[in-house]
């Protein structure tokens, strides 16, 4: 049975899934919660850490868990840029909410680094962790794939954990109640993913990146 463990680091939260002593990572959060999902991963066998997308609150750990855990990081090649430059897709906000969260994090992202993992690959809409395992060798038997979300970067992606789940990243947020995510890069692309998703979430587990999860 596949279990997701919410690990959180203040208002931003990375998932622990999991199949018996396998795991992989999606997210890693920000450095002060680093020990902590290093702890959490400890108890397994690691096989990868997924990125939704690289913003630090999300992949600011990457580098050194990739590098202590000795497994690869995956995500979409469309965000590359914004490892080396977070305003190289420039946020905006959606309301008063928005304009909150995108204040704290530009005033938390001042002298904040997120490295480059050594151990980097590119993964797109559809493919199975298995079938990602397989081209990296690496086996994995987690059932789940990858279903691509650009709205809030370009390269944004979720998680389809089997029947039951979904890792959504930003392209959702529960900071009060659920809803389509407060910060956009590309306004359009987002509500294309939210539209895409809407089929997916019925009836799952929802996991955001920041918020508790809901069952929709």
């Amino acid at each position: 049975m596949t279990n997701i463990r919410q690990i959180k680091n203040g208002t931003d939260n990375c998932y622990l899934v999991s199949e018996g002593r396998e795991a992989i990572l999606v997210d890693t959060t920000s450095a002060p919660g680093l020990a902590a999902v290093l702890d959490a991963c400890s108890a397994y066998e690691m096989k990868m850490i997924v990125l939704t997308h690289p913003h630090f609150d999300h992949a600011e750990n990457a580098y050194e868990l990739s590098k202590t855990l000795g497994v690869p990081v995956v995500m979409s090649e469309a965000d590359l840029p914004v490892f080396d430059d977070f305003n190289a897709q420039p946020l905006k906000p959606t309301g008063l909410v928005g304009r909150v969260v995108l204040w704290l994090s530009l005033k938390a992202l001042r002298g904040t680094v997120v490295r480059r993992p050594e151990q980097l690959a590119f993964v797109s809409e559809g493919e199975t962790l298995r079938d990602i395992g397989a081209r990296l060798g690496i086996d994995i038997n987690i059932d789940g794939r990858i279903i691509e979300l650009p709205g809030h970067t370009l390269g944004s992606i979720g998680v389809i954990v089997g029947d039951d789940a979904v890792i959504v990243g930003d392209q959702m947020d529960n900071w009060i109640t659920p809803a389509i995510g407060h910060l956009y890069y590309d306004k359009n692309l987002l509500a294309q993913s939210q539209e895409k998703l809407r089929g997916v979430c019925a009836g799952r587990m929802v996991y955001y990146g920041h918020g508790k999860p809901t069952k929709m």
